[in-house]
């Protein structure tokens, strides 16, 4: 025989052993879900932006935040003046000829030194300003979970959903809106957040 004979018969064969299985019986992959009433599910949404500016405690945390950053960045700034006055004046005296090689030299050491001394005050106190910022609102975030639950239980609410710029929800209807009894009740509740955020 040719081969190209024996290529479709040994083609042939394959085919029919694999019409033989047996195929797996599709209900068994359906998952079990228990169906229930959707009927009297309360859906409530609040809008995320409105906890930064109108939540008492999360506005005094970002403002000493906010006010750290400031003085971070005026530090850095007057370090980085510092650093290139300096290199100006010591720069105009070598210009001068006042200078000799090895105060230019001694020169160039201390201006590595400040520039290294700059690098690391930034990197470290950066990293420690952005390590307290993001453990606060993380510690906020638990927070506000912890008394949305609270409040959904207070007053029947099914489903508490977090509405803003970039989330999930293209559109949520008004009447659902909660964001200022919310943002209310987390006020009035400030002092337990506090205790334990202390």
């Amino acid at each position: 025989m040719k081969p190209v004979v024996l290529i479709l018969i040994a083609l042939c064969f394959s085919l029919f052993s694999c019409q033989d299985k047996p195929l797996k019986d599709k209900k068994a992959s359906i998952p079990k879900v228990e169906k229930r009433a959707l009927d009297g599910l309360v859906i409530a949404y609040y809008v995320n932006d409105s906890i930064k500016t109108k939540f008492q405690y999360y506005k005094e945390q970002d403002a000493l935040v906010t006010k750290k950053q400031k003085v971070f960045q005026a530090e850095l700034q007057r370090r980085n003046k510092e650093l290139e006055n300096y290199v100006q004046r010591n720069d105009e005296k070598a210009r001068s000829g006042l200078l000799s090689q090895n105060e230019i030299a001694q020169i160039q050491q201390k201006a590595q030194q400040m520039e290294q001394s700059l690098m690391q005050y930034q990197q470290v106190q950066g990293a420690k300003i952005e390590e307290e910022t993001m453990t606060k609102l993380e510690a906020i975030s638990k927070k506000i979970e912890v008394l949305g639950k609270q409040y959904c239980e207070k007053h029947n609410i099914d489903i508490l959903l977090i509405h803003g710029d970039g989330g999930q929800l293209n559109y949520i209807n008004s009447s659902m809106d909660i964001t200022e009894e919310f943002i209310i009740f987390l006020n009035e509740n400030q002092s337990k957040i506090e205790k334990d955020l202390n």
